[in-house]
């Protein structure tokens, strides 16, 4: 009965479009605007107590869930399609579809077998299935993790009141209370607001907060757009200061921010970070190698052996075995338990890359209050302009701080605790006074002004503020109880006095009193002069115990900390001093504002301490940093932290910041302890160090392969392996390294900061490939003038055809043998620059794996299915010649080690 009632209701208004950038949408949100709230409410079908749980199931499947349509997860079935949407896959059904062609449409009638195809179809299967269970396996722990940390926001439901609700839950029709610090959840039609300002920057681009308070039946301005209309807010906006409650009109891809995402690309416009940019070079490496390598291949093999269907598939199977075709799987691993080792260290991670990102992290920019204090603000003084001890001060403070709207800071949690310690009375102010009008702080004005009425008419402005600021829009100042104009001379003792505190850690703060304030129904920004400043206001935030452990510990293991505050410099150089950060030069606000980015690059550099910066300056010294090739990482709980975050390689945040910190945050601390963050790095560092093995030994071993390939198809008359052998060959040694993640990581390869490096996996390769290659030619000689002619009983010269089949699957099958074995010993023996299985040995798993994957493919030429794979069984001599190979094989490679490391080389 509900579903059909809200149907005619909707059929009754405009139409709204469920994700289309059509004009219909704004139409909706106009006639939200522009009617009462009762009559919308009506409308919807909602009530100002709230919905019942029974509405919101109905409006929820009437309308949809509040999700952005970009942003939902792949159904199961793409998920398994995507798994198997892989060119080593696509290489496999290829190469099976012409197997059929060959074996079965144009065989003869007796000679016709399916068995490459079927052998094939497992193979696709097994590497399909293997990417699918490892993938869901990550993306389950990630979102269990990601539940941890949820935003939530403050709904009124008629069952049950107000409760926290995650915002995906909220429904059209929802009653939403916000308050400072809050994310708006969906499109809101405001019923009633308090001194509301957002940031509607995600919608707009304009970083000035927005005051939304409009009187109900005023017309909007002609031609506004609809952001410009004071009663509504939408979805991706932030609330700065204030307090409202509005009723939900379009939720999820319906909203204005989902029909403007609709039309972006994935990514929202988020920067690559360092970890992404180096797995990108790192993919345009491997894609220049195959352009070069697979023609030459398929040209030689061709020319060769006059078989070009057979040089053609052979050579793409060499670009497939060129291509780490488990690096999503293997990194994917790696994030995987990387979150969830991070998990057991107090650390949430929200983007899986971001792991990578913290292991890079060679610079941590932060905070000061909170990161580096005790997060304990005391009001230790106030005082006159004089410097005495005044209560007046201290209640006109109290004022300032009960009355202010906006998020209770501990500044002002401090202030009323005070205020309450030295005089209870001061309660009597609360019933006194009321609210005419507020402007609430921002970090441009670095100040907070009330204006209170006491129900006669009569008005008090009190603002509070940064000392600097204060005098800034003072002409007088009280002095014995009389207002005096304010000279030079009493401006300089005030700030001479709140230098000397500034010395001893404490931040001051002056007040200031306007009386009989003109224009208080509309109070901005331009009634804030001719003020009388009363006094100061002085608190201490005393550094954290274990501050400076964490400021060493980092540094021992090259992060570089840097203080990025809105304090004052004399307060910030104390506070880094008694924690070990230099701070003998201290860049301000107003001087950075003076730089070119080339000079601030050149100064954020070499400075540690930034003071009194907007949250626009923050985000800007981050985004120097990272333009001088840092990778930048930044801690930060405020809504004036979140657009460094944004601009950072890494944002952090605490599960106690407001909403818009944690929103963008890629990882939340659920400690705020620089000794959390530290451990945190190291993991992210072994992490990417367990990447970094399987790319490496990989792309080495393959690219050595490839020269043995070219090699053998000059010198012998026959391919050295067949495409599906050479696959086989992938495919098993990629399940065996599936234990990687796992693996230990030796403490010298985590005390510096790791990231991906192109140049140096390019280095690897050709110092360690050749290695690989010579001991390839050098069994290729033992199997073709030794083994094979043993096992035929003649050279390959002296053979018929039945004889040199044989001769060419005993070679395979010996290459093969050979491949697996010193591939997996690489493994062992590049894994550390430690002595291998003496000082530093694999973790359990890895190394069962590579000895159940070793003896299987030694086994295959042995089994039915390494007939049908054209592979013959071994002599005992082979496997003599074996040993050798692989001992010196392994003396060579620890030899080619060595010498790589010593010429500057990064073995991981």
């Amino acid at each position: 009965m509900l579903l059909a009632t809200l149907l005619a209701r909707a059929l009754a208004r405009p139409s709204r479009p469920a994700a289309t950038a059509s004009p219909a949408g704004v139409d909706w949100l106009r006639h939200a605007a522009e009617i009462s709230p009762s009559q919308l409410l009506d409308e919807l079908g909602a009530h100002e107590e709230g919905l019942s749980e029974e509405e919101v199931t109905s409006m929820r499947a009437f309308w949809g869930e509040n999700r952005l349509a970009r942003a939902e997860r792949p159904s199961l079935a793409r998920r398994a399609l995507a798994a198997f949407a892989d060119p080593f896959v696509g290489i496999l059904v290829l190469i099976a579809a012409v197997s059929v062609l060959t074996d079965w449409v144009f065989a003869r009638p007796g000679a016709r077998d399916l068995t490459t195809p079927a052998i094939i179809a497992v193979m696709v299967l097994v590497s399909g299935a293997l990417r699918f269970v490892q993938g869901e396996r990550s993306d389950n722990a990630a979102a269990a993790l990601s539940k941890m940390v949820e935003t939530t926001c403050d709904v009124r439901r008629a069952d049950v009141g107000r409760v926290e609700v995650p915002v995906n839950e909220v429904v059209v029709g929802d009653v939403v209370h916000l308050s400072s610090g809050d994310l708006v959840p969906a499109d809101l039609r405001l019923i009633s607001s308090r001194d509301l300002f957002v940031s509607q920057s995600a919608l707009t681009g304009e970083s000035e907060s927005v005051e939304k308070r409009r009187e109900l039946g005023a017309a909007a301005p002609e031609g506004a757009a609809v952001t410009d209309l004071d009663d509504l807010v939408f979805m991706g906006s932030s609330v700065i200061s204030g307090s409202a409650v509005g009723v939900v009109v379009a939720t999820g891809a319906a909203t204005l921010l989902g029909e403007t995402a609709s039309g972006l690309p994935s990514g929202g416009g988020r920067h690559a970070t360092a970890s992404e940019e180096g797995v990108a070079r790192t993919s345009r490496l491997l894609v220049a190698l195959m352009l070069v390598m697979v023609p030459t291949v398929v040209l030689v093999s061709g020319l060769t052996k006059g078989n070009w269907l057979d040089a053609l598939l052979f050579s793409l199977s060499v670009a497939v075995g060129l291509t780490p075709e488990m690096l999503p799987v293997i990194v994917t691993c790696c994030l995987g338990k990387g979150a969830v080792d991070l998990s057991r260290d107090r650390v949430i991670v929200k983007r899986l890359d971001a792991i990578s990102d913290l292991g890079a992290i060679d610079v941590l920019c932060c905070d000061k209050t909170g990161t580096l204090t005790e997060d304990r603000v005391a009001l230790e003084l106030h005082l006159d302009v004089l410097g005495r001890e005044d209560a007046e001060v201290l209640r006109a403070a109290f004022v300032n701080s009960f009355f202010g709207t906006g998020m209770k800071n501990l500044v002002d949690s401090a202030i009323l605790r005070r205020a309450l310690e030295v005089d209870p009375t001061v309660e009597e102010l609360c019933d006194r006074y009321d609210l005419v009008d507020e402007l609430p702080f921002d970090f441009e004005r670095r100040r907070l002004s009330v204006v209170v009425g006491d129900g006669s008419g009569s008005t008090l402005m009190i603002c509070k503020g940064a000392l600097e600021e204060m005098l800034s829009i003072c002409s007088h100042a009280e002095v014995d109880g009389e207002e005096v104009p304010l000279t030079r001379e009493i401006a300089a003792g005030v700030a001479e006095r709140a230098t000397e505190l500034a010395e001893r850690g404490m931040r001051v703060l002056g007040v200031a009193l306007r009386r009989e304030p003109a224009g208080v129904e509309r109070l901005t920004t331009a009634d804030e002069r001719d003020m009388t400043l009363v006094g100061c206001l002085a608190f201490l935030d005393p550094p954290k115990a274990g501050a400076a452990d964490a400021v060493e510990a980092l540094r021992a293991h090259g992060v570089e900390t840097k203080v990025l505050t809105g304090d004052s410099a004399r307060v910030a150089a104390h506070v880094c001093r008694s924690i070990g950060i230099p701070a003998d030069s201290v860049i301000e606000g107003a001087e950075l504002e003076g730089l070119d980015d080339a000079e601030l690059s050149r100064r954020a550099r070499q400075a540690s301490v930034f003071a009194k910066l907007s949250p626009s300056q923050k985000a800007r010294v981050v985004a120097a940093l990272r333009g001088d090739g840092h990778v930048v990482g930044f801690m930060g709980d405020g809504v004036n932290d979140a657009a460094a975050m944004g601009a950072s390689d890494c944002g952090i945040s605490v599960d106690s910041a407001v909403d818009v910190a944690r929103e963008a945050a890629d990882l939340i601390l659920l400690e705020k302890d620089l000794m959390v963050l530290e451990r945190g790095i190291v993991c992210g560092r072994r992490t990417l160090a367990n990447m970094t093995k399987y790319v490496k030994m990989t792309v080495s071993s393959n690219f050595g392969n490839i020269f043995s390939v070219l090699a053998a198809a000059t010198l012998l008359p026959f391919l050295p392996m067949s495409a599906v052998q050479l696959l086989l060959l992938n495919l098993v040694y990629d399940v065996t390294c599936t234990a990687l993640p796992w693996d230990g990581v030796d403490d010298e390869l985590v005390r510096a900061p790791r990231r991906w490096d192109e140049v140096s996996v390019r280095r690897f390769m050709v110092a360690m490939g050749p290695v690989s290659s010579l001991f390839d030619l050098i069994t290729f000689a033992a199997l073709f003038f030794v083994v094979c002619p043993g096992v035929t009983g003649a050279p390959w010269a002296e053979l018929d055809g039945a004889g040199r089949a044989l001769f060419v699957a005993t070679f395979q099958a010996g290459w093969l043998v050979e491949s697996m074995w010193t591939q997996t010993l690489a493994v062992h023996l590049v894994r550390t620059q430690r002595v291998p299985f003496v000082e530093s040995r694999a973790a359990t798993r890895l190394t069962a794996l590579g000895a159940i994957g070793v003896a299987l493919v030694t086994a295959l030429p042995f089994t039915p299915l390494g007939a049908a794979l054209d592979l013959a069984p071994l002599p005992p001599t082979y496997f003599v010649l074996l040993g050798v190979v692989v001992a010196l094989y392994a003396a060579a490679l620890l030899l080619a080690r060595r010498l790589f490391v010593r010429r500057g080389g990064t073995l991981l």
